[in-house]
């Protein structure tokens, strides 16, 4: 019995072994193959990193190669899948189409909603890689039901997640009042306002820069974001001490505040004033201009704001602007000068108090675009026409002769001749200080304003 025992049982340890011998085999071609598709999609990844590999990737049929690893039973292989096909994406517009004829984004958008926080942070990367092109595009990755998974992302816990999904819902936003429109109804809006809140310094940027994709190209967009409380959010951001989310917190402001009184109003409510003229003198010369630009939206709505504007020391702060600034970074300054100007005879002779003259007359005459030369001499004329006092300040600094000569200025484009001979006519019917006139009774045409 004992001996009969013994044979069974190592007859049975033979036929486990033999079991284990045939499952190993069997298992090792599915480890081989595993092992592979891991290989294939992280080489594919890295080579997708550099701009001449991309040609021949797409000639060797990598999108058609990809699209079924996003469905892989392994997570990590979804995931490279994904991030290779955001930076073939990315890297021209022909790619992102091809990601969306290859019906790709369906996958990508049915995962989204199941998948763990890596793989969704590569999804929404493709999804944005696509969206940026194009309007067509965008409208793509919307049809593809991207914008409920996207905001579902925002609700997440992680906030790199949160940050992949809002840049998404930003590229979105930017090509069109329709698409913001769709960012808005999927109910993106508060959920970013909340993210503006998260202590993450990059969450904070990407929210506000997606807040201004969506309020910059209509006044009912730009309330759906003022009634969401944003700009009581983006107020206190204005001095934070990154210079980065300076930049995104200013020009969100400047896109809320552009569209009408109400907005600018319920910007300058925020109490963004004075601490916005602090942005005047930062380091970052983007900083510094998006708050200039900010302050000309808020400044060209209403004479009351303009006043707000210069009593809380707003005119000094834009002329320091101006003289410190060249190049494209000066106009915002050049027109919210003008603008001041324009409302009332007492704000432009506090733009020649506070030395606003001699800034527009460099731009006039050294700056080498026509465009800023035209800014320059219109926001002069808004100084110099309300009376004889202001087109005496204006004729002390020799003025009229500098606008003479910009309009007689053969290469002058047709707009700069227009803005500088209007100007010119504006300061000389006011004008009675007889030095600054002689030069220019040689001048047929401007006799009849003499």
């Amino acid at each position: 019995m004992c001996i009969r025992d013994s044979i069974n049982a190592e007859y049975m340890g033979i036929i486990k072994i033999e079991s284990k011998l045939m499952s190993r085999a069997v298992l090792q071609p599915f480890e081989a193959y595993q092992k592979a598709r891991v290989q294939f999609v992280q080489t594919v990844a890295e080579l997708a990193t550099r701009p001449q590999n991309i040609e021949a990737l797409q000639a060797a049929g990598v999108m058609a190669l990809l699209r079924p690893l996003l469905l892989d039973n392994v997570p990590s292989i979804q995931q490279s899948a994904a991030l290779a096909l955001g930076r073939l994406a990315s890297y021209s517009e022909e790619l992102a189409e091809a990601v969306v004829s290859n019906e790709i984004l369906p996958q990508l958008v049915y995962s989204l909603a199941e998948q763990n926080r890596f793989y969704k942070k590569a999804a929404a990367f493709v999804l944005r890689a696509v969206a940026k092109h194009s309007a067509s595009l965008a409208k793509a990755v919307v049809e593809s039901g991207a914008l409920t998974a996207l905001v579902l992302c925002l609700e997440e816990f992680d906030p790199s997640v949160k940050e992949s999904s809002a840049w998404a819902l930003s590229y979105i936003a930017k090509h069109s009042s329709e698409l913001a429109q769709a960012v808005i109804d999927a109910g993106a809006v508060p959920l970013l306002v909340l993210c503006l809140q998260e202590p993450e310094i990059s969450l904070k940027r990407i929210s506000a820069s997606a807040l201004s994709e969506i309020s910059k190209h209509s006044a009912e967009q730009a309330q759906n974001v003022v009634d969401a409380g944003a700009v009581l959010f983006l107020s206190s951001l204005v001095t934070h001490p990154d210079a980065q989310l300076k930049r995104q917190v200013c020009n969100c402001l400047a896109q809320i505040a552009k569209h009408d009184l109400g907005l600018a109003e319920a910007v300058s409510e925020a109490e963004i004033f004075p601490k916005i003229l602090n942005c005047l003198k930062d380091p970052d010369m983007q900083v510094r201009k998006n708050a200039a630009t900010c302050i000309r939206e808020i400044a060209k709505q209403s004479e009351n704001l303009a006043r707000l504007i210069c009593s809380a020391g707003g005119a000094a702060a834009i002329v320091d602007y101006v003289n410190s600034s060249k190049g494209n970074a000066r106009l915002p300054g050049i027109m919210t000068l003008g603008y001041i100007s324009a409302f009332d005879e007492s704000l432009a002779m506090g733009v020649i108090a506070a030395k606003g003259i001699a800034p527009l007359k460099d731009a006039l005459i050294k700056e080498p675009e026509d465009y800023i030369k035209a800014a320059a001499a219109w926001s002069l004329g808004q100084i110099g026409g309300h009376s004889a006092d202001h087109a005496r300040a204006m004729a002390e600094l020799d003025i009229p002769t500098a606008l003479l000569a910009v309009n007689k200025f053969s290469e002058s484009s047709e707009d700069l001749k227009n803005k500088s001979k209007k100007a010119l006519k504006s300061i000389l019917q006011m004008c009675s200080h007889l030095p600054a006139l002689e030069p220019l009774i040689s001048v047929p045409s401007l006799l009849f304003h003499l």
